[in-house]
């Protein structure tokens, strides 16, 4: 990539894909209405790692007819998966040249790429599938939000816990009153599981063959490479990743901010090892959250305030709480009044409802189905 072209990469990207950009050019394109009873054609930036099983579940529906990575060797593993497929490098290519054969994106890219990669296509009117977190910051969120209601497409987060009925089922017990009023809230990770909270690496390393590192930087500041950031380890730097909170918090936090409606704190304190040399997230972190009065979800009134706890990095919440189990992994706990809800589960699924301060089984009545269920989710 010629360094006129990064600084137009730089300046479009932030305004996150303000249109299909390609040596200069705009070229909108809309890929053509189809029948009903015809698959999607799908285009999958990013192959490989979380990228691999995605694009094969875009195969498993639909048709693949490009792929996209800057790592050849991950895009020649998926030209083998996907014969008819034209293979890219640059997805802003990919998109000029291919526009008006593709329907919808899958999106598996590091962090801050999903913004700039998801957006070119939303604003060609293609349907998005994005990895969690949806964003590197919460400004290109709200873009992407906008933008998906202004275009009228289909967008989904990967967050596939909510499909699972055991989530759905936590989130009717909370809503129903079963603990009652909602006193706190603990999640915790075994994240990061990466190095974070160190500073930037000294050493010069070659560019691996067949990476194209320009292209994986993408919006972010140049830098020369290194194995510290590529592959997998780009979660913990500032540049690229979102650390354990971004990695995580959508799934372990899922449930309890769905069933007791914690949106939108009045303040937030942290305590952390610290970000070094504004470089790299904590090394760990514990973080409180205060949640004022709200209302229900369920339209049956309001909310008292409450607190909730983030833990990483081998934090992890009092163990006076629920003192017969041991904290391991992730998990969440909803403290109420009446009874306490704990899940070890990524996703909130499986959990047991305990009798304050024990372990002793509180009993209840199953209260009334209020959510649809998902017809293809996996079983517990």
């Amino acid at each position: 990539m010629s360094q006129s072209n990064r600084r137009d990469f730089l300046k479009v990207s932030a305004a996150v894909g303000a249109a299909a950009w390609v040596e200069g050019s705009v070229q909108p394109s809309f890929a053509q209405p189809r029948a009903g009873i015809e698959k999607v054609n799908f285009a999958c930036i990013g192959v490989g790692g979380k990228g691999s099983s995605d694009s094969a579940d875009a195969g498993k529906e639909g048709n693949v007819v490009a792929i996209c990575d800057i790592d050849a060797g991950r895009l020649k593993v998926a030209q083998a998966r996907f014969k008819d497929a034209k293979a890219f490098s640059d997805y802003r290519e990919m998109y000029a040249e291919m526009g008006d054969k593709i329907d919808a994106v899958t999106v598996s890219t590091p962090d801050h790429s999903h913004a700039p990669a998801s957006v070119m296509g939303m604003k060609l009117g293609k349907h998005a599938f994005c990895q969690k977190p949806l964003s590197w910051s919460v400004h290109e969120s709200r873009v992407m939000r906008e933008l998906a209601v202004e275009k009228g497409i289909a967008t989904q987060m990967g967050n596939q816990g909510t499909s699972n009925n055991g989530l759905r089922d936590a989130v009717e017990l909370v809503r129903a009153g079963v603990l009652g009023e909602i006193e706190a809230v603990h999640v915790w990770t075994n994240r990061p599981i990466w190095p974070q909270g160190t500073g930037r690496p000294t050493a010069e390393e070659k560019v691996p063959e067949g990476v194209n590192w320009d292209l994986f930087l993408g919006p972010a500041q140049e830098r020369p490479y290194s194995s510290a950031y590529h592959p997998f380890k780009w979660r913990g730097w500032l540049d690229f990743g979102t650390g354990a909170l971004g990695d995580m918090a959508c799934h372990t936090a899922n449930m309890a901010v769905m069933a007791a409606d914690l949106f939108d704190p009045t303040w937030v304190q942290a305590e952390s090892s610290g970000i070094v040399e504004n470089e790299t997230y904590p090394a760990r972190a514990r973080i409180e959250f205060q949640f004022p009065e709200r209302k229900r979800g369920d339209g049956e009134g309001n909310w008292s305030p409450c607190k909730m706890y983030w833990y990483d990095g081998g934090n992890l919440p009092p163990q006076e709480i629920v003192p017969g189990e041991k904290f391991k992994g992730s998990g969440s706990i909803i403290v109420g009044s009446n009874a306490t809800l704990y899940s070890p589960n990524d996703y909130g699924a499986a959990f047991s409802v305990y009798k304050p301060g024990t372990t002793e089984d509180f009993k209840y009545e199953v209260p009334e189905q209020s959510l649809p269920r998902s017809p293809g989710h996996f079983k517990e």
